[in-house]
């Protein structure tokens, strides 16, 4: 039986998002490292990806895609409870990104954090602010997914390189009125046996930077590629049944399926596995690679641009990321 609307609930009111200008295709990194466009289309489904100019912070990326989402849900910054970013890639390792993003709306008014829960990051989020809303803790809250990969990615390293892009996503999530669904149920998960297998060696509190891991190039992303997409089919499948099973619906009931944009062949096998037609699929990988706790709110957002959307869809989300982290959700569209 389908959630009930006997509780608080929360609803995305407005999605925006933002990505770089600059292009960059398989045949551009053709010419950078040993890889060729039709080895990165067959094993990952990517054509090409946005990167930032050099010195571009994940507030600046965001603030547009923040701005956009307050003006289609007609919300002015200072109305906001609070602020949530999602990434892994924050302007400095402190103050929080969420408040230099802060600072760029022009607003004072609202507590701002961010989180860090890698692909997982966006879902992370919406889980806190749908929490935090239904207690009546807060109305309105700004959740914000933004990585800027290319900061952290080497350019030598073809197995990673051709992955990510750069790109932010926003959604304001706001109390809904009595008796009108939003979000319908949010699952979160980890293990953290499966960080061995994508992390970050250097940068942290573990191992400061120096002038040897400097040299060592160990500032970049490090992912064993066969145990992360074993781990990733696995998980994404199982979280994506679990919210079906968990707001007691089927896959022919789900009217967009909006996952985790890591790699085609991923989406594809959750995709199955959930019995949703191919039709169903929202599919952004091959525009803009993985831009990590981005690709969620920016398909949610390309999504409504593009019509496939509309008042009281179903959307089902799932995604799986670094930690091993992992979530899902289910919700209502909120917006005409």
């Amino acid at each position: 039986m389908m959630a009930t609307t006997d509780r608080i609930h929360s609803g995305i009111t407005g999605v925006g998002k933002h990505f770089p200008e600059r292009e960059v295709t398989n045949h551009d990194l053709e010419k950078i490292v040993d890889t060729d466009h039709d080895w990165i289309v067959e094993r990952t489904g990517i054509h090409a990806r946005r990167f930032s100019d050099p010195g571009t912070g994940a507030s600046e990326l965001a603030a547009p895609a923040a701005r956009q989402a307050l003006e289609m849900a007609g919300v002015e910054p200072d109305e906001l409870d609070g602020i949530i970013m999602a990434t892994i890639t924050p302007d400095m390792i402190f103050p929080p990104g969420a408040c230099s993003l802060q600072r760029r709306l022009g607003t004072k008014n609202c507590f701002a954090f961010d989180l860090s829960a890698a692909c997982s990051g966006w879902v992370y989020a919406a889980s806190v602010a749908d929490s935090m809303i239904r207690s009546g803790a807060a109305d309105k809250i700004l959740v914000v997914g933004v990585d800027v990969m290319t900061a952290i990615m080497d350019m030598t390293d073809r197995n990673t390189c051709v992955l990510f892009g750069d790109g932010a996503g926003a959604t304001l999530f706001e109390r809904m009125p009595a008796g009108q669904e939003g979000v319908l149920d949010v699952e979160i998960g980890a293990d953290g046996e499966g960080g061995e297998f994508l992390y970050m060696p250097a940068g942290g509190s573990l191992k400061p930077a120096s002038e040897a891991t400097v040299a060592a190039r160990e500032h970049s992303i490090y992912q064993d590629g066969q145990n992360v997409f074993r781990a990733a089919v696995d998980g994404m499948s199982r979280v994506t049944l679990d919210i079906l099973e968990r707001i007691g619906a089927t896959g022919e009931e789900v009217d967009l399926f909006v996952p985790h944009q890591a790699n085609a062949r991923i989406i594809e096998y959750a995709r199955r596995k959930a019995k949703l037609a191919p039709e169903k699929v929202m599919l952004t990988i091959d525009r803009f690679g993985n831009t990590t706790a981005a690709t969620i709110p920016t398909s949610l957002c390309i999504a409504q641009e593009e019509g496939k959307l509309e008042r009281g869809s179903l959307v089902l989300i799932s995604t799986f990321g670094a930690g091993f982290t992992w979530g899902g959700a289910a919700l209502r569209w909120t917006i005409d």
